[in-house]
């Protein structure tokens, strides 16, 4: 059973994920090849693109790292 957040579809973290995703996509990264290079499980991935959980700056710091990113641009381009 996934870990889904309290918060989960919250706004905030809708915007966070649709961020997430649409950056992967420009980078032609697969959800499979993030989280190998973030080392967090695929589904984990799916579950914080749609905003299904509120996913840990540890983690977020390993997803940007992945993506090439700082976390700070994340930040800028989710307009968080």
């Amino acid at each position: 059973m996934p870990n889904l957040s309290r918060n989960r579809q919250d706004p905030v973290l809708v915007k966070l994920g649709m961020t997430i995703r649409r950056i992967r996509i420009s980078k032609e990264i697969s959800q499979e090849n993030l989280a190998l290079i973030a080392e967090v499980d695929r589904s984990y991935v799916g579950r914080i693109e749609r905003g299904d959980n509120n996913v840990a700056i540890l983690t977020l710091t390993k997803i940007t790292n992945a993506l090439d990113i700082s976390l700070a641009k994340l930040m800028q381009e989710a307009r968080l």
